[in-house]
């Protein structure tokens, strides 16, 4: 018996007309007509009732459906399984990593030195639909967002610090509260691109008493910060990537405690996914903070 019997058998199962399943299988009528005669012969039995008017599933062929569409079922997860391996690893990032992109993609890169990897930069909406309908097989994503179909794996926290301009009085602080930043406007991604990062930071905000001055919007951090050098305004970045950054005209003060943090993540599929996935969780591990245990359920606390 081969897969191509139980294929055409399932099309016209589910058309219950041989010309319609030649048509769905884009070949002639009679290779359908062929094939199904081989499967009778395999079987000992007819599967179909045929008539001139119409087409029908006999007792075996009732049996036989949902056994066939198992078969072909277990064919394309072991067809997809292998494409996997072949295709690598394919991971959505953000900018905002910095310096945890790096450690995580040396780590897994001595696990398995053998496995491209290939680096999406996307929003974060775009990440996750990606991962759930497998166009991604992870992605790093903050405070524990998640969406039907994936599932979020803690990693690490990632304190926030403030960009402002390095002639700024705050500037020269070893530390700032936010409410130090209210007659300063604020410069911030659209909440689309990142709502974890703009909840955190407008809450934040509103906590201490104000509400922000709307900054000029732009389409990259680069150009936020290449506008912060130039007029008074300031914006957040991670501490892991300030640390990257380097443009003199731009300083990056910490938060005074409890100051700002997001959870960092890491989104797979809730279903079966990329062999890989497990070897990047022990890579991400690896990176000096250990996975917590159990996937994310709601948004850390700030800290």
């Amino acid at each position: 018996m081969e897969l191509r019997q139980l294929t055409y058998f399932v099309a016209v199962a589910e058309e219950l007309h041989f010309g319609r399943a030649a048509d769905r299988l884009h070949i002639v009528q009679s290779a359908v007509s062929m094939q199904i005669q081989r499967l009778e012969r395999e079987l000992g039995a007819e599967p179909f009732d045929r008539s001139p008017r119409r087409v029908r599933l006999t007792d075996a062929g009732e049996r036989l459906l949902p056994e066939a569409r198992a078969v072909l079922a277990a064919a394309e997860k072991a067809r997809a399984a292998v494409a996997g391996l072949r295709a690598g690893l394919r991971i959505g990032t953000s900018t905002g990593l910095g310096e945890h992109l790096d450690r995580v993609l040396a780590a897994f890169a001595r696990r398995a030195p053998d496995v491209p990897v290939e680096l999406h930069a996307l929003p974060a909406a775009d990440r996750l639909a990606r991962v759930a309908d497998g166009r991604l097989d992870a992605a790093f994503v903050r405070a524990g967002q998640a969406v039907p179909g994936t599932r979020v794996h803690p990693l690490w926290p990632d304190p926030l610090v403030a960009a402002l301009p390095a002639t700024h009085p705050l500037a020269g602080r070893p530390e700032i509260g936010v409410a130090d930043l209210a007659g300063l406007p604020l410069a911030l991604t659209g909440r689309r691109t990142n709502p974890a990062l703009v909840d955190l930071v407008v809450g934040a905000c509103r906590e201490a008493g104000f509400e922000p001055l709307p900054g000029p919007s732009s389409g990259s951090l680069q150009d936020t910060l290449a506008g912060i050098g130039v007029r008074p305004l300031w914006t957040v970045v991670y501490a892991s990537h300030a640390r990257v950054l380097h443009n003199p005209r731009v300083a990056f003060v910490p938060f005074r405690a409890p100051g700002l943090a997001l959870l960092t993540g890491l989104a797979v599929r809730a279903t079966a996914s990329s062999p890989y996935v497990e070897t990047l969780l022990l890579a991400c591990a690896d990176d000096g903070t250990p996975t917590a245990d159990g996937p994310l359920d709601r948004p850390p606390r700030r800290s």
